[in-house]
């Protein structure tokens, strides 16, 4: 017999799953250990209002990854050093940080969009 409380909740939790992203690529331990690994290299500047940054968020919860968020609105340090490396405070921005040591900086949800897709999609 299903609960009263679930049969309230019901609705709210179809709207939240219709609006909400869900993860949709799962992969085997493995896979995702080396996922991880691979994300550990990326940091995503954003701002939590920024639909663009909302945009790219979601697609990171879709693909699974565990990507660091810098908020540039909330942490002053990650505005400055956003700035320092780039001379912009445009978000959202993937910094890509590569063994060499140098890093490369990818603008714009479309952009950051595709080079997860190519990267990580199955």
């Amino acid at each position: 017999m299903t609960s009263p409380l679930k049969v309230l909740l019901a609705p709210v939790e179809w709207v939240a799953r219709k609006l909400g992203t869900a993860q949709e690529v799962s992969r085997d331990p493995e896979e995702q250990a080396r996922v991880d690994r691979e994300c550990r290299a990326l940091a995503l500047y954003q701002s939590r209002n920024s639909p663009e940054s909302i945009q790219v968020r979601r697609e990171i919860t879709r693909l699974g990854l565990d990507i660091a968020a810098r908020d540039i609105q909330i942490d002053p340090e990650h505005r400055q050093a956003l700035q320092a490396a780039t001379g912009r405070l445009e978000v959202p921005c993937l910094r890509i940080a590569h063994d060499s040591g140098e890093d490369d900086w990818l603008f714009g949800a479309s952009a950051i969009r595709d080079y997860l897709r190519r990267h990580f999609a199955p």
